[in-house]
């Protein structure tokens, strides 16, 4: 079937049995995969407004081509619609949906307010741990910026607590003013709660009451001839009204609020959100929704808040340019979900309307970069084509890299590059075990043929071009194992750090061509290749690193198969570690409840077996 034919779909009948509920469905192509999903009110009149109309909107008859099946599936209100909606899109990304592709979390202050010292912490992730968290923060400098604040202003601990613990005498940052040194008991432990409490205030921009309490605390150490710990709260009085007076934007009201700016052109959107918190300006992050064809800024800010909000708590207003369908269906939905009232507000004035201008701004220049950025990277897979003698440039890039220390925690990485840059979605990492410790060949071999294999059946896209990290050795393994898989037709590039190991001096080694490629330092190719080679290596050094890290602190008692996490702590705790463990026999192991008598031989060959 060619792109333009219209895949066969009896509508008539589909749509004849068609519920009135509210609902979601999936419009589907040939091959069975989700290019569309839409929440609807009354699906019956949602769906057939597809088939029974002409569409004069590009994208939406662009659509109506490839649609060969559609799926429903029906919700009590149309609030659960959305919510379903939202997780659809999330999961599938369908081509003809505005899709946020955000790989990163946003990061947090996070205050350990259960421990008897409290710590301030940058946080990333999940937040389950006790205690208090502020933000969320545009981005990591925001976060290092505030707690760098933090630590000059109010002395707090920033240590791990494992640090914390095993100190017997202070460390650096009290030397340097930076901490009080509770570890070794230098501040009581109400006094640093005063200091605690006071951090906390500024955090939720309740400036005036900390300096009013260092005050207080300044005029009460003066009068118990405490002068030493009155100078300290003044010099921290003094650093607190810096602070203030710095502020880009009054605190005069404590306003949570994030200001959205949207920016189109050539078929490119990019979305701004503003972060006000507290009523100061904590900065900016550009995001980049993708969509097909020309799309409306109503239609943008329907797709990427949806996706944006139902997936993190929202703030108590959102600032936007434009209203848009659904608008206070989706108020109502991120209030539940955030347990307080959201707002989203596009009629505005005063400070309001020039945040708003502000992350238009924003917005515009964010598309100014991206498009320059792509120009860029477009005349980069240009210019690669052009050294591989390809009839038209390179759409998708794959780069492999190997990382190990001495043979342990052998690690392989896969990143992948198209012409909008690094695609990191489709990033992968592989635990290699190659037969000799720190046999490169091998596992370089190893991670191809996981890979290779899978694309082969059709479970990932096919590169037009392949780069292996490594010279004439490493470019003979992947061919050997592209060969076995029938794909040694696919473009294959060795790369080679040159005779001085320095960048530009590289060497490329093409299939079939006994001498290498040297490019001049300055070739666009070369650069294009030196981005993509160190970012593998970046991806298998951070891989090869975090599973050293989990080799060295997991017990060799989780590698047993059979052998839950209930019945190892009953086995550490009846034997008092692994040592004891280790020491004992079957017959001792067998003692131990939910311990049979196979897994206790299993246990103890595991723990005896020769390394």
């Amino acid at each position: 079937m060619t792109g333009n034919e219209k895949p066969s779909f009896d509508s008539k009948s589909f749509l004849t049995g068609l519920t009135h509920r509210p609902g979601v469905y999936r419009m589907l192509n040939a091959k069975g995969s989700v290019i569309y999903v839409g929440k609807a009110r009354d699906l019956k009149k949602r769906v057939s407004s597809y088939f029974h109309k002409t569409h004069n909107e590009p994208k939406t008859a662009l659509m109506m081509q490839r649609v060969a099946g559609v799926e429903v599936t029906v919700t009590n209100t149309e609030a659960e619609a959305l919510i379903l909606e939202y997780n659809l899109i999330k999961r599938n990304k369908p081509r003809f949906n505005v899709v946020l592709r955000d790989d990163k979390s946003y990061p947090y202050i996070y205050v350990s307010t259960q421990h008897a010292f409290p710590r301030l912490q940058f946080h990333r992730g999940a937040r389950k741990g006790k205690g208090r968290y502020f933000g969320p923060y545009p981005n990591t400098g925001a976060v290092r910026k505030t707690l760098n604040e933090l630590q000059k202003l109010f002395l707090v601990r920033q240590c791990k607590d494992s640090f914390f613990s095993h100190r017997t005498r202070p460390c650096l940052q009290y030397q340097i003013r930076r901490c009080t040194a509770p570890c070794v008991g230098y501040i009581e432990r109400d006094q640093y709660a005063r200091d605690v409490g006071a951090a906390t205030l500024f955090l939720e921009g309740k400036n005036r009451n900390v300096i009013n309490s260092f005050v207080e605390r300044m005029d009460s150490a003066s009068a118990s001839q405490d002068y030493e710990q009155a100078a300290r709260l003044r010099d921290q009085i003094v650093k607190l009204k810096k602070v203030e007076a710095e502020q880009l934007i009054s605190r005069s009201t404590a306003t949570d609020l994030d200001v959205i700016g949207v920016a189109s052109e050539a078929a490119m959107h990019c979305v701004t959100v503003f972060f006000i918190r507290n009523g100061a300006a904590l900065g900016s992050r550009n995001h980049f929704p993708k969509t097909s064809g020309d799309a409306s800024m109503a239609r943008i800010l329907s797709g990427f808040l949806s996706q944006y909000y139902l997936g993190r708590d929202a703030p108590g207003e959102i600032i936007i340019a434009t209203d848009f369908e659904d608008r206070e269906l989706l108020e109502a939905s991120l209030s539940e979900r955030a347990g307080h009232a959201v707002q989203i507000r596009y009629r505005v004035r005063g400070d309001r309307l020039r945040w708003r201008d502000l992350a238009h701004t924003n917005a515009e220049q964010g598309m100014r970069l991206q498009l320059a950025s792509n120009a860029t990277i477009r005349r980069q897979f240009e210019a690669l084509g052009q050294v591989l003698k390809t009839d038209t440039p390179p759409e998708r890039l794959e780069c492999f890299d190997i990382s190990h220390t001495s043979g342990e925690a052998t690690v392989g990485s896969c990143v992948v590059f198209n012409q909008a840059g690094p695609l990191k979605s489709d990033y992968r990492r592989f635990n290699l075990k190659p037969p000799a410790p720190g046999d490169d060949y091998a596992a370089m071999a190893e991670a191809l043929r996981r890979r290779y294999a899978r694309i082969k059946k059709g479970e990932v896209p096919m590169p037009d071009v392949l780069f292996v990290d490594g010279g004439k050795g490493q470019l003979a393994a992947a061919m050997a194992v592209l060969e076995e898989l029938g794909l040694d037709w696919l473009n294959v590039v060795g790369v080679a750090k040159g005779p001085s190991r320095k960048p530009g001096m590289e060497q490329l080694f093409l299939a079939g061509k006994p001498t290498p490629t040297i490019l001049p330092a300055d070739s666009p190719a070369l650069l294009l290749i030196q981005q993509i080679r160190d970012e593998a290596h970046r991806f298998a050094i951070t891989g090869h690193r975090q599973r050293r890290a989990r080799a060295r602190t997991t017990s060799r008692l989780e590698e047993i198969e059979g052998l839950g996490p209930k019945r190892r702590q009953e086995l550490l705790k009846q034997f008092g570690g692994l040592q004891g463990v280790r020491g004992a026999g079957v017959d001792d192991l067998v003692k131990v409840h939910g311990i049979s008598r196979s897994l206790a031989e299993r246990i103890y060959n595991d723990l005896h077996a020769e390394n």
